[in-house]
């Protein structure tokens, strides 16, 4: 197998020669890596590639050999968490579920909320009025409703609350993540604009070799500004919630962008952009930055990119008070709205598999909002955005 890839790169015109590929052998045989795609990748890229102008090709040729090898799964399956614990939370029967009446919106839901913590002076466990837990109340957690406001407590897994009211913490995604990275890069290279800007510290040998032969064999370095890709990137990264189910796709996008883009800045915010983002998820608090800085610091030639699986209630998106965490002045449309107008350029890319987006009546509002400029994160998805970036 091994030899049909050393020869596959080689049609490739990768000049590649027997040494290295003796020491990519001896390199497995010493056990460097483990049964991964991206380990081989690596690995076999730093034996066999030695000018960084074939990385590229290399790409393309390992990419069109070892197509389809990455979705087999070598490794053993972790154990779902929820196997290795016991069940103590209440089980509801379908027909229990479908006597349940929703209480009918935000509004009411708020209304009621706000008599009962007026009326309750104690804990409630199991019950269908109060605020509780393990119950069938609007009020609470870990217990059902179709429609409720979740009061602290983790979720019990049916993400039908329509307001949510607890204290998130979040970490940073991780910008050094390799794993899966490859064609994430690929894709995202073709959002390119070169120019040479700035000090010229750059050799031309073209024009030295030249200059050199019209001045009598006498050496006349010529020298040009480096090379860069002037393509300026702002990217809004959504955390927390219903996000932690991508962390990992959405690090190695995050990862593969600051690989990518030189000229890139990024915030983070929660389910909708409000008024306000943050660069360190740890000082969210401490070191906010206002969206209003945002429209004024970056100008329009920015390509702004929003990250998120935009899966809420609707509630969050349209109007004002509906942010999980605070009593946000203007809904998150009305920001979003500023964005695609002071940016013309932009996209956003939703992890969540396309096949469930038309059951989100949050991702509906969302697209909409965004000119239907919404693309999954995969390979064609990615690819579109990028097309859709450079134009």
């Amino acid at each position: 197998m091994l030899i049909d890839f050393f020869l596959h790169l080689r049609q490739a015109k990768i000049p590649v020669s027997i040494n290295e590929y003796l020491t990519l052998l001896e390199g497995m045989k010493q056990k460097l890596i483990g049964p991964s795609i991206d380990e081989f990748y690596l690995l076999s890229r730093a034996t066999m590639v030695k000018d960084e102008r074939n990385i590229d090709k290399f790409d393309r040729a390992f990419g069109a050999y070892f197509k389809g090898v990455e979705n087999l799964d070598l490794q053993i399956p972790d154990l779902a968490e929820d196997w290795l614990k016991r069940q103590f939370n209440r089980e509801f029967t379908a027909e229990e579920k479908a006597a349940i009446e929703a209480m009918g919106g935000l509004d009411k839901l708020m209304e009621r909320l706000k008599e009962l913590l007026d009326e309750q002076k104690e804990r409630h466990e199991g019950g269908n009025k109060w605020i509780g837990t393990n119950g069938t109340s609007p009020f609470g957690n870990g217990g059902y409703n179709p429609e409720g406001i979740r009061v602290g407590g983790p979720s019990a897994g049916n993400r039908t609350a329509v307001k949510v009211w607890e204290q998130r913490a979040y970490r940073d995604y991780d910008d050094q993540v390799e794993l899966g990275t490859r064609n994430i890069k690929i894709a995202l290279r073709r959002l390119r604009k070169f120019a040479r800007e700035g000090a010229e510290e750059e050799l031309d040998l073209d024009d030295t070799i030249a200059s050199t032969a019209r001045n009598a064999g006498y050496l006349d370095l010529k020298l040009v500004p480096e090379r860069h890709n002037t393509v300026k990137v702002l990217m809004l990264l959504d955390v927390g919630g219903t996000m932690d189910d991508h962390i990992k796709r959405t690090e190695e996008l995050f990862s593969a962008a600051k690989s990518e883009f030189k000229n890139m800045e990024f915030y983070y915010f929660h389910n909708c952009l409000y008024d306000h983002v943050w660069k360190n998820n740890r000082r969210r608090h401490a070191e906010r930055t206002s969206t209003w800085d945002l429209l004024r610091k970056f100008n329009s030639d920015y390509r702004v990119i929003f990250v998120g699986d935009a899966t809420m209630s609707p509630y969050e998106i349209l109007q004002p008070g509906g942010s999980v965490e605070y009593n946000n002045d203007e809904a998150g449309a009305v920001w979003l709205r500023r964005m695609v107008e002071k940016f013309p350029k932009f996209a956003w890319l939703n992890p969540e598999p396309e096949g469930v987006w038309q059951y989100r009546q949050s991702i509906a509002v969302i697209k909409q909002i965004m000119d239907e400029r919404m693309y999954p994160v995969t390979m064609a998805g990615l690819e579109k955005a990028m097309r859709q970036l450079v134009k």
